[in-house]
């Protein structure tokens, strides 16, 4: 469990280095990536409100919230596309 961890630390340490070396070449970059990770924990949170009625929720937790803010809105639909797969399979 201690190695999982570690594994997943050192992962994330090294995509926000990736991330930062990115945004430091390009300052429009930077407005681009804060939007993006806006509008993934905008649609995050949507997803979260709307399930009341469709029935779909997506627990927030570090690894839905990282791939939220990453990914944007593709990673939520990208989590909202493996929560229907693993729930009818």
């Amino acid at each position: 469990m201690i190695f999982v961890q570690t594994a997943a630390l050192m992962l994330a340490v090294v995509s926000t280095a990736v991330v930062l070396s990115v945004l430091r070449r390009a300052r429009r970059a930077a407005r681009i990536a804060c939007g993006s990770a806006a509008l993934g924990l905008g649609a995050l949170a949507a997803v979260n409100l709307m399930g009341a009625y469709t029935g779909v929720v997506i627990a927030v937790n570090y690894a839905t919230a990282f791939a939220a803010v990453v990914l944007g809105v593709p990673g939520v639909v990208l989590l909202l596309w493996l929560r229907v797969l693993l729930l009818f399979s």
